[in-house]
C-alpha cells in the first residue's frame, strides 16, 4: 500500500508540474488537443492464431491523451488482456524457447483488465519518455474457462520511443518504442498459478512495440 501512495503522489506531482509549467500565450497553443492510439501489435495480433488459441493474449488497449502544450501530454489507458505464463520471463531466459515448449504454461488462463493514468512528456523534436500507471483486477480460470480465484495488482511500465506525424495535417502517427514494466502486490493467486510466477522476476526489460493513432 506504501508503494502505491508514493506512486500516485508521484504522478500527481508529475501532473501539477506539467500544467505549472505549461507557457502562457501563443507558445501553448496545439493544433490537435486529443489524441486517440492502440499498439500495432494489438492490430496484427489475430493473424497470427485465433482470438480462442491457448496462447492468444485476447488483448485489447486503447489510449486517450489530452495534449496540454506542446511537451506535457497527459491521458488514460484501458486495458485487457488474458496471460498464459507468467510475464516475468526475459528474453535471455529462454522466452521464445518455453513459448514452443510450454514448459511455462499456467494450468489454465490470468484475465487482467484496469483503467490507468499516464503522463507522456517529449524530450527532444519527436522523443519522448512516457509512464503508464495500471491498476489491474485480475480472474484466474482453467482452461474450461471456470473462475478459480480473483487478485489485484499495479501494473507499471516506463517508455521511450519517437513520434513520427503522418500527413499534411499532421493527424495520424506512430511511434516506435522499447518499454520496461513491473508489478506488485499480485500474491493471492490460486495454487498452481503461483507457484509458475514465483519461479519469475515481477518485472519484464526491453519489449519493443510500435503504438498507431489519430489527432484530433
Amino acid at each position: 500500500m506504501k508503494n502505491l501512495i508514493v506512486i500516485l503522489l508521484l504522478f500527481g506531482t508529475l501532473s501539477a508540474f506539467a500544467q505549472a509549467n505549461s507557457p502562457s500565450g501563443k507558445e501553448t497553443e496545439v493544433t490537435h488537443k486529443w489524441r486517440v492510439s492502440t499498439p500495432y501489435f494489438i492490430i496484427t495480433d489475430p493473424i497470427g492464431g485465433g482470438w480462442n488459441d491457448r496462447t492468444s493474449t485476447q488483448m485489447i488497449e486503447l489510449h486517450v491523451k489530452r495534449n496540454l502544450d506542446n511537451k506535457n501530454i497527459i491521458g488514460l489507458k484501458f486495458a485487457t488482456w488474458r496471460l498464459f505464463q507468467p510475464m516475468g520471463i526475459q528474453w535471455w531466459d529462454g522466452l521464445l524457447d518455453k513459448l514452443e515448449t510450454e514448459s511455462e504454461f499456467y494450468v489454465g488462463h490470468v484475465r487482467e483488465r484496469g483503467i490507468g493514468i499516464t503522463y507522456q512528456r517529449m524530450l527532444w523534436k519527436g522523443l519522448f519518455a512516457t509512464v503508464e500507471v495500471l491498476p489491474q483486477f485480475q480472474t484466474y480460470m482453467d482452461l474450461d474457462g471456470n473462475e478459480l480465484g480473483k487478485d489485484f495488482k499495479v501494473y507499471n511500465s516506463y517508455h521511450l520511443g519517437y513520434h513520427v506525424s503522418i500527413g499534411k495535417k499532421k493527424r495520424f502517427f506512430i511511434e516506435p518504442q522499447i518499454h520496461c514494466q513491473h508489478w506488485m502486490f499480485d500474491d493471492n493467486a490460486p495454487a498452481g498459478f503461483k507457484e509458475m510466477d514465483d519461479k519469475w522476476a515481477n518485472y519484464f526489460l526491453f519489449e519493443p512495440n510500435i503504438y498507431v493513432g489519430v489527432n484530433f
